[in-house]
C-alpha cells in the first residue's frame, strides 16, 4: 500500500518550548508509516509584538536551511516539508505578506493565538461570549485575506473561558463565519494536541466539525507535536472521526496548492495500531496542566 498520510503540524526547539531534532521526528513518523512531516514553527514577528515561543527574527533564514537540510537527509525515506505556522491579528497583513516571500514555504498555517498577550491585550473582556464571538470574526477575516492555506486549532478560543464554553451559545454567529472560511477555500484543522488544554478535545470539537463537513471546508490533521512522540499519536482515531462524521478527504498542501486524500486510503496506508489507549475525549472537565504556548 502506498504510504498517503503527513504529519502536518509539527514545532522545533527554534521556538523555545519544542524539544528533539528533526532527525528525532522523522524517525517518529516512519516508525508510524507517514509519508512525511510538514515542519510549522512559529513565526518572527514584527518588534512591538511578544517573541518567546516563536523564531526570532534574525533566525528565519537558520530555520530555513534547518528544515531544508533535514529534507536532503531524509530524502527517499521521509518527506521533511518546509512550512510555518503564521500568527495573524488585524493589520498583520504587510508583515505577514513579507515574511512568506522570504522562503519556498510549501505550507502556511494561519493561527489566532488568542490566549497570548498580544491578542488579550487589545480583546479580551469578562464577557466570554463578546469575546468567542470576535475571535470568530476575526478567524474569518484571517482567511479572507489569502495569506494562509488553512487555520490552525480553530476553535483555541474555548480554553479561555472553558466553563462558559458552549457552541450552541454563538452557532448563528458561528455559521455566518464558517460561511465565509467556506467561500474563501482555505481548510482548517483537526488539531489532535489537546493533553495540556483547559479542555481535553481535540481543536474544533466534533459539532464544529459536522459544521465544517456542511460547508465542505477542506480538513487538515496536524498533532501540533511539540516532541517527537507527539507526531501523528492520534491520526488513526481522527481518520476514523472524519469518517464517521461523513469527511471523504483530508487534505495536506505541496507548493501552497491542496492535494486531497480519501479517508479510506489514509486510513488503509497506516500500519495497523492500538489505538484504543490513544483516543482522546470528545469532551470532559477542565485540564489541571493547562499548557499555554498555543
Amino acid at each position: 500500500m502506498k504510504l498517503t498520510c503527513y504529519e502536518t503540524h509539527i514545532h522545533t526547539p527554534m521556538c523555545g518550548h519544542a524539544r528533539g531534532s528533526l532527525g528525532d521526528y522523522a524517525e517518529v513518523a516512519r516508525r508510524r508509516n507517514l509519508k512525511g512531516i510538514y515542519v510549522t514553527d512559529h513565526c518572527p514577528m514584527p518588534e512591538s509584538y511578544e517573541h518567546q515561543g516563536r523564531i526570532a527574527r534574525d533566525r528565519l533564514s537558520e530555520y530555513v536551511e534547518m528544515v531544508v537540510q533535514a529534507g536532503r537527509d531524509w530524502a527517499g525515506r521521509v518527506d521533511v516539508v518546509l512550512g510555518i505556522e503564521s500568527d495573524w491579528l488585524p493589520g498583520m497583513e504587510p508583515w505577514l505578506e513579507r515574511l512568506h516571500r522570504q522562503a519556498d514555504f510549501q505550507y502556511v498555517l494561519g493561527s489566532i493565538h488568542c490566549h497570548l498577550p498580544d491578542y488579550r491585550r487589545l480583546y479580551l473582556t469578562d464577557n466570554a461570549l463578546a469575546f468567542q464571538m470576535q475571535y470568530f470574526t476575526h478567524l474569518a477575516q484571517a482567511a479572507e485575506t489569502g495569506l494562509f492555506d488553512a487555520l490552525a486549532h480553530p476553535d483555541l478560543v474555548k480554553d479561555i473561558h472553558p466553563d462558559q464554553w458552549q457552541v450552541s451559545r454563538l452557532l448563528t454567529h458561528l455559521k455566518t463565519c464558517l460561511d465565509r472560511i467556506a467561500s474563501t477555500g482555505v481548510a482548517m484543522e483537526l488539531n489532535t494536541g489537546a493533553e495540556k488544554k483547559a479542555l481535553a478535545e481535540w481543536r474544533p470539537g466534533v459539532e464544529i466539525l459536522k459544521l465544517m463537513n456542511e460547508r465542505g471546508i477542506p480538513v487538515v490533521i496536524g498533532s501540533d507535536a511539540h516532541e517527537p512522540e507527539q507526531v501523528a499519536k492520534h491520526l488513526p482515531s481522527a481518520l476514523n472521526m472524519l469518517k464517521e462524521i461523513g469527511f471523504a478527504t483530508t487534505s495536506y498542501y505541496r507548493g501552497r496548492r491542496r492535494l486531497d486524500v480519501p479517508i479510506a486510503d489514509a486510513i488503509a496506508s497506516l500500519k495497523q495500531q492500538a489505538v484504543a489507549s490513544e483516543s482522546m475525549p470528545l469532551r470532559s472537565g477542565p485540564h489541571p496542566e493547562q499548557d499555554r504556548s498555543g
